[in-house]
């Protein structure tokens, strides 16, 4: 079952690459590639990873990340930004009265994390969130 799965995205990346080099010897130095082939590109790299794909296809690495991130979530009518959260709201009221604390962080594609802690303790605010961005 493994080779058949590989056989098929090496076909996948295959054709990709073909397309990619017929395009290449038939434009001018410079060209932007056409949205078709990156349209190809972003497909397969949601599939295979960024790096394999914009290795295979001589694409920079970045724009291919960037392309692909900017992408819409499945089952959502709206794009997610790629840009990190403009606005943290630190909410005191949050800690009850024996000292206990919940802080809870949600990023746009809906993933949160609750995170309780005991009096006295203080987080890293700072990674706490950076870690919720990067769970997109």
């Amino acid at each position: 079952m493994l080779g058949r799965k590989r056989r098929e995205e090496a076909a996948d990346m295959s054709r990709a690459i073909e397309r990619f080099e017929r395009w290449r010897v038939g434009s001018a130095h410079g060209a932007r590639i056409p949205a078709t082939l990156w349209k190809s590109a972003v497909k397969l790299a949601g599939r295979h990873g960024v790096s394999r794909v914009a290795t295979a296809l001589k694409l920079d690495y970045y724009a291919l990340k960037g392309r692909l991130e900017r992408q819409p979530v499945p089952g959502m009518d709206v794009e997610v930004p790629s840009a990190p959260p403009a606005f943290v709201e630190l909410a005191p009221a949050a800690c009850s009265a024996s000292g206990q604390c919940l802080i809870e962080f949600a990023n746009s594609a809906g993933s949160t994390l609750r995170v309780h802690l005991p009096a006295g303790q203080v987080p890293d605010l700072v990674a706490l969130v950076r870690s919720v961005g990067a769970a997109r």
